[in-house]
């Protein structure tokens, strides 16, 4: 990263056209950018650019059996590698900064490939001559509507708390909703200074279907006229004081009340500015503009009702610099939306609709690369969030908030879809309490990761003994971590919906910011090689047991073995203390029959019936895990003459087993047990990476290799192991198949608002609707 631009404190207070914050915090990897594409409006430039980013990865390779004494007998080597991945930037600012942020570029840019910078909107003719002096680029313009829905697309299919639901008056205003898989046929109504109405049926099949001249602008002129304001924010700013009742006439101006046989309400507008025709008095600024944004609004939001419903469209996203996140303008249209059609149609908003334009515009100039052959990801290390403030800022430049914002995505190494199990994909949500809603769990949650900062910085810098700066690169990431907390503290709704999953993926993407992309990779080798010692052991204790019996253990040995876990607090502590604790003292910690959800009779009875014909088993942690607990329940189903599919991490999350370490242990394993050993040799047993690197699982993002291993063995079972995994996220997803869910529940807070304690169980057996399914126990995290 370039060191460079830092203002001096004590010219800081200079707000005029210089950046206030750190540039190279705002345009990051310039030295190896290129691709760019510019998106200038009226009063806002977005940029956006294409970088690689070069950060640490830990690899793991096996010791071959010559080296394995010399190396200290440990099962495997860890090194740190260095890795390339690409970055897409996107970056929005006021015009009144674009030609220092041009000098910036200009003055960073290294050898960059680029001739030329794809530009669209109405200020880019305007702004042409200084951009191709400034950065020496040929200025390339691109259609202003193509660019809106490539950009539209693209954030749909790879963020998927872009859409949300504006509710002004409930606890969370902000209501995100899941993408649709599919996310064709919808309508865009883009509110610019007219309207244009776009109905979407593909990727590259779109036509504006109407439109109006009524717009955004019309509101900004007629309230200049009215109000003398001139400022769009200021505007919007009178109309969200202000009393439209005092200049509309109402239905119960005319009638006294409703008018029930047209079902019309007596507070319903029955003329916009209708009373000042007649009335012999002034009227504020504020209820003028309040008056004219509902007219305006109402106006629209009929617009686009009609169109949806003549072209039985049900998606209907707004965006423009009409809305451009602001509370008011959503209000207006969402109530619009909701009269017009009853209810039946929601109008939906986009977090990063101002981008739309500028990603589309980079996507037309990127065409060569192919960017929408791969999945990407929002990095929320990277980007400033909805609303929320740009990071690092000082107060003083908390006021100017807004300023600047930061969007980054990276490019996923594997294209991410759906579990095809999925009973419903468009209905399925991961997470199974959102925490935006839920304002005790919230809280308690953002003061359990901060509680915990401190552990996970103590043990990045451990991870990295050799290297002098770790101390320094982890206290970086732990003020931007800290940061993050601050500002979903304030604002839970920047991310999408905040749950216990978006906390750890946060973490983990600050984590590999600073390169610490594994900072439990040796207490994982340690837990691996400890384990394996008793492997043998473990399965000959078992196949000493009665049938009933060894069934019985063997949940009893997952269960045990997902105590070992240090992304729970009370397990890292005793951990840290006793590293004697073992296998048997946590089956004595687990609770006695019956647990807090308990169908394991109910499973036992499907035992006696014919095999599954193959299982796909989501597993967990390293060590005591997968050692002691997965692998001898694995080693069973393919005893039954079950084929199994273990799905473990892409790259690593906490003490997570990642797909590296178990191709190694499961190898290791084969060699001592003949089960495993002719399960991996007639390829009936498969190792395969899920796609994600996260202590908690998306079943509509994973690796396309999983999803067609698993049509292709028609998998009739899933089994889903770990807290993170069956009770933060998938406790409610409803799968075609058949589906086992064990946890051990591993925090006190959480197993006391369960109705449970420490160390209960979760052991939730079920069967798809239309098969026989008895009670399989229920309780309700929320």
């Amino acid at each position: 990263m370039a060191e460079c631009g830092r203002v001096d404190s004590n010219t800081s207070h200079t707000m005029d056209k210089s950046i206030t914050l750190p540039p190279d915090e705002i345009f990051r990897n310039l030295e190896n950018a290129k691709r760019f594409a510019i998106d200038i409006g009226g009063s806002l430039t977005k940029l956006a650019y294409y970088s690689t980013v070069q950060h640490k990865v830990a690899k793991v390779r096996s010791f071959d059996h010559t080296a394995k004494a010399a190396a200290g007998d440990k099962l495997y080597e860890i090194s740190m590698q260095e890795e390339v991945t690409a970055r897409l930037h996107f970056i929005k600012f006021e015009n009144a900064y674009i030609e220092t942020c041009l000098d910036f570029i200009k003055d960073h840019l290294v050898n960059t490939e680029t001739k030329v910078i794809k530009a669209t909107g109405g200020g880019a003719h305007k702004f042409k001559e200084l951009i191709e002096r400034k950065l020496g680029l040929k200025v390339d313009k691109e259609d202003e509507m193509t660019c809106l829905i490539k950009g539209c697309n693209f954030v749909l299919k790879n963020i998927p708390h872009e859409a949300f639901v504006y509710a002004k008056h409930a606890d969370s205003e902000f209501r995100f909703q899941t993408t649709n898989p599919d996310i064709f046929p919808y309508l865009l109504v883009n509110i610019g200074s007219g309207v244009s109405i776009v109905k979407v049926e593909s990727e590259d099949k779109f036509e504006r279907i109407g439109g109006s001249s009524i717009g955004g602008g019309t509101f900004w002129g007629l309230g200049a006229l009215l109000t003398k304001t001139k400022r769009f924010d200021e505007l919007l700013q009178l109309a969200s004081k202000g009393q439209h009742a005092s200049v509309d006439m109402l239905v119960k101006d005319i009638y006294g009340g409703s008018y029930g046989y047209l079902g019309l309400t007596g507070d319903l507008i029955a003329s916009s500015f209708g009373k000042s025709a007649t009335a012999d008095k002034d009227f504020s600024k504020e209820d003028m503009a309040k008056s004219l944004l509902h007219m305006i609004s109402n106006d629209i939001g009929q617009l686009a009702c009609l169109y949806a419903k003549l072209h039985n469209l049900s998606r209907v996203y707004f965006g423009g610099f009409f809305i451009r996140g602001h509370p008011v303008t959503m209000h207006t249209i969402t109530y619009s939306i909701n009269f017009f059609t009853k209810g039946e149609v929601q109008a939906l908003f986009l977090r990063h609709e101002g981008y739309l334009g500028t990603i589309g515009a980079f996507l037309k100039g990127a065409e060569e690369d192919n960017p929408n052959q791969y999945s990407w990801g929002e990095n929320y290390a990277g980007s400033s969030g909805l609303m929320s403030v740009s990071p690092d800022m000082n107060p003083m430049q908390r006021a100017r908030s807004g300023t600047f914002d930061m969007l980054e995505m990276d490019r996923l190494e594997r294209q991410l879809v759906n579990l095809p199990l999925l009973q419903d994909p468009s209905s399925y949500i991961p997470d199974t309490v959102d925490l935006t809603e839920d304002a005790l769990a919230r809280e308690y949650w953002l003061y359990c990761f901060e509680e915990a900062l401190d552990g996970v910085v103590k043990r990045a810098v451990a991870s990295q003994p050799d290297m002098p700066e770790a101390a320094l690169r982890a206290e970086k990431f732990r003020q931007k971590y800290r940061h993050k907390l601050q500002t979903l503290r304030q604002q839970p709704f920047a991310y999408g919906s905040l749950t216990v999953r978006s906390l750890l993926d946060t973490r983990e993407h600050c984590l590999n910011e600073f390169n610490f992309p594994d900072p439990y990779s040796k207490i994982k080798q340690r837990e691996n090689d400890t384990a394996l010692k008793y492997y043998q052991k473990a399965v000959k204790s078992l196949d000493e047991l009665s049938w009933e019996e060894k069934q019985f253990a063997l949940v009893q040995g997952v269960l045990a073995g997902n105590v070992f876990d240090w992304g729970a607090k009370a397990v890292s502590d005793v951990l840290e203390s006793d590293p004697e604790f073992g296998f048997e003292e946590a089956k004595r910690q687990l609770e006695e029959r019956p647990w807090l959800v308990d169908s394991y009779d109910q499973w036992l009875e499907r035992l006696k019936g014919p095999p599954h014909k193959c299982a796909l088993f989501f597993v967990d942690n390293s060590g005591v895990d997968i050692i002691l607990g997965v692998m001898p329940f694995v080693r069973e189903l393919l005893s039954r003459g079950t084929e199994v599919v273990l799905a473990s991490n892409s790259g690593p999350a906490l003490n997570d087993v990642t797909n590296g370490e178990l191709q190694i242990l499961t190898e290791r394993i084969a060699a001592m047990d003949p089960v495993i050993e002719a399960g991996l040799r007639e390829d009936r047993l498969l190792l395969v990476q899920s796609g994600s690197s996260s202590p908690c699982l998306d079943l509509s993002r994973l690796d396309k290799v999983l999803a067609m291993v698993v049509r292709e063995r028609q998998t009739d079972l899933v089994i889903i192991e770990g807290m993170g995994r069956a009770i933060h996220t998938n406790y409610y997803a409803m799968l075609s198949c058949e589906s086992l869910k064990m946890a051990v529940i591993k925090n006190s807070w959480l197993a006391d608002r369960l109705g449970g304690k420490l160390f209960s169980v979760v052991f939730k057996y079920e069967v798809p609707a239309g098969k026989p399914n008895k009670d399989c126990g229920a309780f309700s995290p929320s």
